[in-house]
């Protein structure tokens, strides 16, 4: 917004929301929460793996249980925070059902696809 003119505006001492009003009119106003809740989380940045444990561990293992219930070939986990054979297992059920190399690794394709999936059948990428 640089080309209409809103660093003068801040320089002047407007604020974000009173330079958004000030191109887009008074009534624009900006809703807070307190918490956002249903997003996945980023992949933690290094493969989840037997032996892994926390809680983005748990999270997957949540997301995967979930899915389980939808693709019944996936088999449930349950989320207790340790990467053992059971949650490897599940994962390379996942990998396979949706093309993915069979692994039984959380690498950074398969933590993404199972958060894809894990919002599709969860809705909560929808607005109610």
């Amino acid at each position: 917004m640089t080309q209409w003119g809103s660093c003068e505006l801040g320089e002047q001492g407007y604020s974000p929301i009173e330079i958004l009003r000030h191109f887009y009119g008074d009534d624009l106003y900006i809703n807070t929460a307190e918490q956002i809740s249903g997003i996945p989380a980023s992949w933690p940045g290094a493969d989840l793996t037997v032996g892994s444990s926390g809680e983005k561990v748990r999270q997957i293992q949540e997301q995967l249980d979930t899915i389980s219930g939808i693709y019944t070939a996936i088999p449930p986990v349950t989320p207790d925070g340790i990467y053992g054979p059971a949650t490897a297992r599940s994962v390379e059920v996942f990998q396979s059902v949706f093309g993915l190399p069979e692994t039984g690794a959380v690498d950074f394709a398969t933590w993404y696809k199972i958060s894809h999936i894990y919002v599709g059948i969860t809705r909560i990428a929808e607005l109610s």
